[in-house]
């Protein structure tokens, strides 16, 4: 399993999924949005449908099941979850047995590329005279 908000999907995205389907099937925990709406105080670009639809056409991915920020060991027992794959940014209370730590992509997160929209987005308008 693979748990993931994907507010803005990217390469990283992709790599991690790449990853972690060479271990097996790939089940996505994907975020609902009132959870990613609390934890990081805005709605994703991309509602839960659209982020889920994306997803499930991504080769590497097997299945799309839905979670809160936070996902446990009860939840990976509910999936029959063998091992969870994560960035190094894991904060799930998950046994180190249970879980596979991967290097994030370097230069590259969803933040990052909100940034740079809600720049161009500026450099647009200042140079529109707006």
């Amino acid at each position: 399993m693979v748990d993931m908000s994907a507010t803005l999907i990217h390469h990283g995205h992709i790599r991690l999924l790449k990853a972690a389907k060479e271990l097996g099937t790939v089940i996505v925990a994907l975020t609902i949005d009132d959870e990613i709406r609390i934890k990081k105080g805005y709605l994703p670009e991309l509602n839960f449908s659209e982020r889920r639809e994306i997803l499930e056409s991504v080769k590497y991915v097997d299945e799309v099941v839905s979670c809160n920020w936070l996902i446990d060991e009860a939840f990976l027992d509910l999936h029959r979850i063998d091992l969870l794959v994560h960035g190094h940014d894991n904060s799930n209370p998950i046994r180190q047995e249970r879980l596979l730590i991967l290097s994030r992509t370097e230069g590259i997160s969803s933040n990052l590329l909100r940034s740079r929209v809600l720049k161009s987005v500026a450099d647009i308008l200042e140079s529109s005279g707006q």
